[in-house]
Formats: C-alpha cells, sequence, structure tokens
C-alpha cells in the first residue's frame, strides 16, 4: 500500500468555513472531485443509495469523487469544507473499491489542520457565483488549480501534507478497510490501470485477457471476483464516470463526448448511459444543471 500510494497527488480546488440554512438542500449531487467536510456546529444530512448520514457536529465525512448523494439541512450548519482533485500516474483511486460516504469523529489536530489550510490558501471559497452554471466548468476549475502553480513550494507541500493526513484519516478507519479483504492480483490491477489509461481507445475483454496471458473465461471471472463487476461492465462503468465529469465540466456537445469516452456513437453511448445512471445524457445535463450550487 505505502508504495502505490507515492503516485498520488492531490490538486486543491476549494477550502472554506460556511454557514448553511435551509437553502443548503440539493438531490443527486455527483461531483468529479473528492469533498471533506468538518462540522462545527448544526446538523445536516447526506444520503446515500444505501444510508442517510447524519451530519454533526465534532465529525469529518468524506464523499468520494462520482459518488451519488443528496444534501439536506433543515436549520442551521457551520461547516468546513475542502474540495479536491485526485490524481495517480496509475490511473487507479485510491477509493476505488470503496466509494462510499464515510464518518469519522474529528480530533484536534483535524481542526487545526483546516484552520492552517485556509490560512495558507486564502481567498479558495467558491466566491464568483453560487449558479452551477458558472463554476462548475473546465476553466473555472482550472482558475481554481492554476493557484497551485503559483504558491511557493513550501506551502503547496504544506498543502499536501494536510489533504495526506485529512485522507489518512479515513482510509485508517474500519468503514474503509471493511471491503479491502483480499489483495487484487497485479493481472487485474494492470487491467484496470490499462482501462483507466485508455478510455477512448478501441478496447476489448479479449484484449484485456491476452494482455493478462489468461483464457478469456477465466480472466472475466477473476476479474468478476476482485472487482465485482464483468470487464465489459467495469469498462462502461469508467467511461460513464468520464462522461460525466465532461457534461458538468465543459460545453461539448453528446457526439464529442461519446468520441471522447471511447464510444462508436451517439446512440450507443447514450444507451450505457442510461444503463448506468438511470438517466439520458440530456436529463442529467439538465438535473446537474439544478444541483451543482455546493458550499
Amino acid at each position: 500500500m505505502n508504495k502505490r500510494l507515492l503516485g498520488y497527488n492531490f490538486s486543491l480546488l476549494h477550502v472554506n468555513h460556511v454557514k448553511l440554512n435551509e437553502k443548503w438542500n440539493y438531490a443527486h449531487v455527483i461531483s468529479p472531485y473528492f469533498r471533506i467536510y468538518y462540522i462545527d456546529e448544526g446538523e445536516g444530512y447526506i444520503a446515500s443509495k444505501q444510508e442517510k448520514i447524519k451530519l454533526e457536529k465534532g465529525y469529518l465525512y468524506i464523499i468520494p469523487s462520482f459518488t451519488l448523494c443528496h444534501l439536506n439541512c433543515n436549520d442551521y450548519l457551520s461547516q468546513y469544507f475542502l474540495h479536491f482533485f485526485e490524481e495517480s500516474a496509475g490511473g487507479i483511486s485510491i477509493f476505488e473499491y470503496n466509494r462510499k460516504i464515510i464518518k469519522v469523529q474529528a480530533g484536534k489536530t483535524d481542526i487545526i489542520n483546516f484552520k492552517r489550510l485556509l490560512e495558507i490558501n486564502p481567498g479558495r471559497g467558491i466566491n464568483r457565483s453560487d449558479n452551477p452554471k458558472v463554476y462548475e466548468k473546465n476553466a473555472y476549475y482550472k482558475s481554481y488549480q492554476d493557484l497551485n502553480n503559483i504558491v511557493n513550494d513550501s506551502i503547496y507541500f504544506e498543502s499536501q501534507g494536510i489533504m495526506l493526513q485529512f485522507i489518512s484519516r479515513f482510509i485508517g478507519s474500519d468503514a474503509f478497510k471493511s471491503k479491502d479483504t483480499n489483495p487484487i492480483p497485479s493481472k487485474i490491477l494492470d487491467a484496470i490501470s490499462h482501462i483507466q489509461l485508455n478510455l477512448k481507445k478501441n478496447i476489448t475483454v479479449g484484449q484485456l485477457a491476452t494482455r493478462a496471458n489468461l483464457q478469456h473465461d477465466y480472466f472475466s471471472r477473476l476479474f468478476l471476483q476482485f472487482t465485482g463487476e464483468r470487464p465489459l461492465a467495469y469498462l462502461h462503468s469508467k467511461r460513464i464516470e468520464r462522461a460525466q465529469y465532461l457534461i458538468a465540466a465543459t460545453n461539448l456537445p453528446f457526439n464529442e463526448i461519446a468520441i471522447e469516452t471511447g464510444f462508436e456513437n451517439v446512440h450507443y453511448f447514450s444507451k450505457i448511459f442510461k444503463k448506468v445512471t438511470s438517466l439520458t445524457p440530456g436529463e442529467y445535463k439538465k438535473q446537474n444543471a439544478l444541483i451543482y450550487s455546493i458550499q
């Protein structure tokens, strides 16, 4: 695990402390970046497909990228929040097999870290507009990420260190470890990495099996055993995750998004998109325009 983590980098997007009310009420939130919350007053809720989690004073919460959830505050909620992109040389997320909301009790160091991250990264809140059509765009992401390139080295490394400390709080929890019972064979990890890095290319299960030097059916069963999905279903889910990001963050037409995510035509892209998300690309885009106003 330690060697694998050396290939990860975390790109700061937003950090701020906000006070929310009943207007903080958004359904079907799926972001291309991670969210971490620390609650210092009040209460709210995060609901996923599996459960409804209460946002309570004194706790940290993480929502991995592309995790569907609903956010709600009935009265008052005061929270520190951190948004960041995850980058991996191998293309595999730390949370690849555990994309669920995790809650851990906060300690004194967590509070100090949030305040320090705010201190050394001023002006990194969602400052331009609450309108998702403004801030959930590629140019907006880029303008904030560009700030990471102009801060001095000491602030950059300190910020990375703080984000790593926050992530360590969750990957060290029982909730995170519960699903990682068996180590994944290197051939399956290689197939996963190959998929992540070549989404735009023509990839078949046969090619993946040959790459792993395994018989087609055996490779497919092995992949299912360690990922919970057949190779083709996994490939589709990764392509649709990428498509969700492109719909949220760019103005590309659906036919171009289909090409960018490796689908042979927009009709097949739409069919798989609905199969994975239960929404058509058009419905997702319309819904996305209404829900991304999260503090």
